[in-house]
């Protein structure tokens, strides 16, 4: 299964948080958020968790909250994003060669999810790093999850803004702080900071384009 059912009950602490949250706000999705994006995208974007009141409420990853208003302004300028902003589900805004996902796909209590709920999700975001070429970790708890995911040793790649990766598998992998309101009031993660990632994924993601066209006339 690449990914989870709309009732998934892997893990008994997020259904019950989502059987709580859907009594006290019965407009949410209130389900596992799945991937957005077009399939064949090279590039694939990992965050932690759904929000409460974001993408928990509106079913696309890193929309409906503040967590990803830099984010989608940052796809945008380098052309992944046909808006540099997401508001849900049917505001016509498509992602160019870039899907965005989660490690966990249901909200976590305090947006904390466990080692168990992590592990039960990262079937899914195997599936989901197989099918890209570039992977942009937003976060340490994202980052240590993909490394999962790659079946590769943590202690050979660790977690760092800016991290940067060329895998054996042919994966480019690049980490960033995440864009919470937290780390952006801090200034641990500024725009500046954001943007180099991004711009080193849009260089990742058209070499890799440019060997596939190459190929291809070659044949």
């Amino acid at each position: 299964m690449r990914e989870p059912a709309p009732n998934c009950r892997r893990c008994p602490r997020l259904v019950a948080l989502r059987r709580e949250t859907r009594r006290a706000f019965p407009g949410h999705h209130a389900a596992p958020v799945q991937v957005f994006g077009p399939p064949d995208a090279a590039l694939l974007v990992i965050g932690l968790a759904p929000g409460l009141h974001g993408a928990h409420a509106t079913g696309r990853p890193f929309t409906g909250d503040d967590a990803g208003g830099l984010l989608y302004t940052t796809l945008h300028a380098h052309g992944f994003s046909s808006a540099p902003w997401s508001i849900g589900p049917g505001d016509g805004l498509e992602l160019h060669d870039c899907r965005i996902t989660n490690a966990v796909k249901c909200l976590p209590p305090d947006n904390r999810p466990v080692a168990a709920e992590i592990n039960a999700c990262n079937r899914f975001l195997a599936a989901e790093v197989a099918a890209a070429r570039v992977l942009v970790t937003l976060g340490g708890v994202a980052h240590k999850a993909t490394v999962r995911a790659l079946g590769l040793r943590q202690a050979d790649h660790p977690f760092g803004h800016a991290a940067d990766y060329a895998l054996a598998s042919g994966h480019r992998l690049i980490a960033s702080y995440h864009c919470s309101r937290y780390n952006r009031n801090t200034r641990r993660l500024t725009p500046a900071m954001l943007d180099e990632v991004f711009g080193r994924a849009r260089a990742a993601v058209d070499a890799v384009r440019d060997l596939s066209s190459t190929a291809s006339d070659a044949s």
